[in-house]
């Protein structure tokens, strides 16, 4: 009995640690009504929280109400995770708070093709020396890695990233043989779709398409019935290989191009002269541009993807697709258009409620799922772990 006891005790704390974690501060009293626990059981937990570093308390904002005001719990801000995203050109870190918000940010741009034991080199002189800087109260719990491949569903591995040049690289064991920090590593798209799904664009949303572009071509994540599904091998959501039809014979590429070799970052940043550049920056020049050629190479792409896309509301019945990177890029110049462009090659009755949306957390949305994955393991067992001195 005592066993059975302590494991409802460690899920009612995972519980209310997931709801400040996932909808952000509240009140003693919403815990309450959230979990349907009495007040004495969650001013217990959340004392526990506290002291184990995890939560914070402060008097509650003036109400104008009559009665005891309730205090408001909140994530420490002294909770983080390192976030990581490898890319061909550059890697992106990122000290991710267990609220969500960025602490800190790099984006490191690379001269070639990063290896693994780099980017292992990378992330350890990054921690290092972050945590000169940081106040003596900041706990880094944990490394979340999002990769450009295919990461193997039941032990992280990086089976390939054929951008990167990586094959079967042991890649969260690595980062944490150097760190000294638990690691999660998975497939970019995955953890962005994740993010967007419990906090940006597909929020509350049970069937969403989402698809990633980034410099290594494009991923994708599939979320049903409110479900991540990640496929027998954890391999699901490779749109970028598949193969749409190109309508016009003289765009290139032929039937046979994959999807990502025709809607191409690298295309977009040769049409606006850059050799490489963040997503902001590209987003800038090609919304500035005038030039003719950059205005039909995206009307192009546009075409193309709303072809790929189409196959997936055919396929998949979504009722949000939501895109992010240099995709969002492509649509934010007419979202209506680009919506018709996917109904017209779409059964009707498939489309007739798809709604197309570009990444709400922006170029946050890869740190932001990857940190999820960082965090996952401690939240199901907050203390299993507490912070430094606690």
């Amino acid at each position: 009995m005592p066993e059975a006891t302590e494991g409802i005790r460690t899920r009612n704390l995972a519980r209310v640690l997931g709801l400040v974690h996932g909808l952000g501060p509240l009140s003693r009293a919403e815990l309450t009504r959230h979990t349907g626990l009495n007040r004495s059981t969650i001013a217990d937990l959340v004392a526990s929280l506290s002291e184990g570093g995890w939560l914070t308390e402060r008097a509650p904002d003036p109400a104008g109400r009559a009665g005891r005001p309730s205090p408001v719990v909140a994530a420490s801000p002294d909770v983080l995770c390192i976030a990581v995203n490898p890319e061909v050109d550059a890697v992106t870190i990122g000290a991710v708070r267990i609220d969500q918000s960025i602490a800190i940010r790099e984006r490191i741009e690379t001269e070639g093709l990063i290896s693994p034991a780099e980017t292992v080199d990378l992330i350890t002189s990054t921690i290092d020396r972050w945590r000169e800087n940081m106040p003596s109260t900041a706990w880094i719990t944990s490394v979340g890695v999002a990769v450009p491949g295919l990461v193997r569903g039941e032990d992280g591995a990086v089976r390939t990233a054929p951008h990167l040049g990586w094959r079967d690289v042991p890649l969260g064991p690595l980062i944490s043989a150097r760190t000294g920090l638990p690691t999660a590593v998975d497939n970019d798209a995955t953890l962005g779709a994740i993010a967007e799904h419990l906090y940006g664009a597909a929020r509350g949303v049970d069937d969403v398409v989402y698809l990633n572009g980034g410099a290594s071509g494009i991923g994708g994540g599939l979320i049903v019935h409110g479900m991540p599904v990640r496929g027998a091998s954890g391999y699901a959501g490779e749109f970028g290989h598949n193969r749409p039809h190109v309508a016009r014979s003289d765009e290139g590429g032929g039937t046979d191009a994959a999807l990502e070799d025709e809607v191409s970052r690298a295309r977009l940043l040769d049409a606006v002269g850059l050799h490489g550049a963040d997503e902001a920056t590209l987003a800038q020049a090609l919304a500035g541009s005038t030039d003719p050629g950059v205005i039909a190479e995206m009307a192009r792409q546009r075409r193309i993807l709303a072809t790929a896309l189409s196959n997936a509301v055919n396929v998949l019945n979504p009722s949000r697709i939501v895109l992010g990177g240099f995709l969002a890029t492509l649509a934010d110049p007419d979202p209506a258009d680009l919506v018709d462009l996917v109904r017209a090659q779409s059964m009707p009755g498939a489309a007739a409620d798809v709604d197309i949306r570009t990444a709400a957390l922006a170029e946050d949305r890869l740190l932001i799922g990857a940190a999820e994955a960082a965090f996952a393991p401690l939240l199901s067992d907050p203390l299993r772990d507490r912070a430094p001195g606690r």
